[in-house]
């Protein structure tokens, strides 16, 4: 335990986890705006206090919105307090705290939104004394009590700032003349609305208004497939597919009469690895796919368990867990009391270590989402829903892998050969864990069990030519949407692939609902059912939009690496700044010198 004999103040990000940090603590007193008591003072912050300062507050030209002003950029940024008269009310109890302070211990959520929100207090407030932080995944008392013991300084985490002021600084640039220029340029005459284009909205939306533009401009093309039923077991032709049907026809024909005959049978035995752990984009995709809960729902019931610390911190972007997590899940399994029946089997047992779930080298700021350990009470249905879901992935991860043959049978029926797979599961492993997912789920093909065949068994068969039609691209939802953000618009599948490319993602996982419900409300985009579809004006703003830097994901994403570079201090932050200033220049120059007429419709 961090102890001193002076007086030491506490900063959190929320007065319910300032009251968390105060109990372990021994700060026991309730004041107006903090706790006090065994030598510290726990105060809060409500998320962000400040923000950084309008185009007005540079300079009075700025006010009005004019082409001429354009680009603005401030020779030096500045920070200020929202205007706002409980947050001024709070920042003068904070200010005189930290006056009065030894020291600070910088208790905000351990990323870089929590890192910026605090630091900006503590310039805000002029602070000069010492401060170290406070770097927790969970809430709980042994959580608290070791972070405490294992204090670090706040020097150490000047890179994690400089990421996020980089981040809100490019936000500024690009949002603030994006949105000027784009409005006084194009906007209708008649009309009020302001144009919003921001570095991570506007090519998330392109992505929206692109799939649209696919689905509406599809065409379905006719083709035909050539199947057969042997012994109640549908038979596929290698063929593929037949663009003409007298293709097809003509094969059909010429093995009406003829019979079935197996060439070939094999079978393989393969394992099936337990699901990865959740990060909080996978944790929303399962969300909304299995509940239809929104990204921003998902999100705001996570936060919530964390607070009540059930599960550990939740703006995370890996699924996987550090080495020093390992010797603490027993107890946790232990602790899942709802679930003894699937951990029952683990108890007193030697828990598999595997890469898949520890992997110090995936492991940087944060882990995985897991349980904590502490017994759930009084959920709502959708925190129960939630838990089940990071509990399920939990157990899962230290259960035997699921076993399985794959059977292919090759049959012909005279010169046209013919294919059917099957699936048997031969030991269900981590899989008894989501049995009811399973029969939730619609079957594929692939994972029926076929019947015992032999090579060289002959008998009748039912051929027919199937007429089918390509179909179109499926509109988004919100988990393909997040999934779309994650790899830069990239449909990928392989969760392997997917890692490499969360590099090059566009927003961080704690923003990506944000950005998702900001287009709802601007009226670009809005839901039918779980598909996203995207508005007239949302189109609209995308076909007036020349500038590729503004709305590909591609592009967006490349500077979500730097920020990511940035952070781990292997970027140069006014490097990035100046390379933004430049293309906001480049922007305004292209869009200035554009003479069509094309409007905002």
């Amino acid at each position: 335990m961090y102890i001193c004999t002076t007086m030491i103040v506490c900063i959190a990000e929320k007065p319910s986890v300032a009251k968390e940090i105060a109990d372990v603590l021994g700060a026991t007193t309730r004041h107006d705006g903090y706790y006090e008591g065994n030598g510290y003072q726990v105060t809060w912050t409500f998320g962000h206090l400040c923000t950084l300062k309008e185009p007005h507050d540079y300079t009075p030209n700025w006010k009005n919105w004019s082409l001429g002003s354009l680009p603005m950029i401030p020779p030096r940024f500045g920070i200020k307090l929202i205007d706002d008269k409980g947050i001024e009310k709070q920042f003068k109890i904070i200010e005189s705290l930290f006056h009065n302070a030894q020291g600070i211990v910088n208790c905000g959520d351990a990323g870089q939104e929590g890192e910026l929100i605090q630091r900006w207090v503590m310039q805000k407030a002029g602070v000069t004394c010492p401060v170290r932080r406070l770097w927790i995944s969970s809430l709980t008392e042994e959580s608290i009590r070791e972070g405490f013991a294992h204090l670090q300084d706040q020097q150490d985490f000047k890179s994690l700032y400089e990421a996020g002021l980089c981040r809100a600084i490019g936000d500024w640039l690009l949002g603030m003349n994006a949105t000027r220029l784009y409005t006084i340029k194009y906007r209708n005459p008649n009309s009020r609305q302001v144009l919003s284009i921001g570095r991570v909205q506007t090519p998330t939306l392109a992505l929206v208004v692109n799939r649209q533009d696919e689905i509406d401009n599809f065409k379905p093309e006719q083709y035909w497939e050539l199947k057969t039923t042997y012994r109640d077991t549908p038979f596929s032709s290698t063929k593929g597919k037949f663009s003409r049907m007298d293709e097809g026809q003509a094969l059909l024909d010429s093995i009406s009469a003829l019979p079935f005959t197996v060439k070939s049978v094999t079978r393989k035995e393969g394992k099936d690895y337990a699901p990865r752990l959740f990060d909080l984009t996978s944790l929303q995709v399962e969300c909304n796919r299995k509940y239809a809960m929104s990204a921003d729902d998902t999100l705001k019931t996570i936060q919530s368990l964390y607070e009540k610390k059930i599960t550990t911190y939740p703006r995370v972007d890996t699924q996987f867990l550090s080495d020093d997590i390992y010797p603490k899940c027993p107890k946790i399994l232990e602790n899942l009391k709802d679930y003894s029946q699937f951990t029952a089997p683990l108890a007193g047992t030697k828990l598999s270590k595997t890469k898949r779930v520890f992997d110090n080298s995936k492991v940087t700021d944060h882990h995985a989402i897991i349980p904590t350990g502490v017994q759930p009470s009084a959920l709502s249905e959708y925190e129960r829903r939630v838990f089940d879901l990071v509990a399920r992935r939990f157990i899962a991860a230290f259960y035997p892998d699921c076993k399985y043959a794959a059977t292919t049978v090759l049959g012909q029926a005279g010169e046209v050969e013919f294919k059917a797979n099957g699936r048997e599961i031969l030991v269900p492993g981590w899989r008894v864990l989501f049995e009811k997912d399973k029969a939730d789920d619609k079957a594929d093909d692939d994972e029926r069990v076929l019947p015992a065949f032999t090579v060289g068994e002959q008998g009748p068969h039912k051929p027919e030519l199937q007429e089918k039609w390509t179909q179109p691209p499926k509109p988004y939802t919100e988990a393909t949407l997040l999934r779309a953000m994650e790899t830069a618009g990239k449909l990928v599948s392989d969760d392997e692939l997917r890692d490499a490319m969360k590099e090059n993602g566009i927003g961080r996982p704690s923003t990506r609902a944000a950005i998702i419900e900001t287009l709802y409300k601007r009226g670009y985009m809005r839901k039918e059912k779980k598909n996203i579809i995207p508005t007239p004006t949302g189109r609209s703003l995308v076909g007036i939009i020349h500038e590729e830097l503004l709305k590909s994901a591609e592009l967006t994403g490349i500077w979500e690496k730097r920020l990511r570079e940035i952070e781990r201090g292997k970027y140069s932050p006014a490097q990035f700044i100046d390379e933004l200033k430049q293309m906001v220049g480049g922007i305004v120059h292209q869009v200035l010198s554009d003479n069509s007429s094309r409007l905002l419709q």
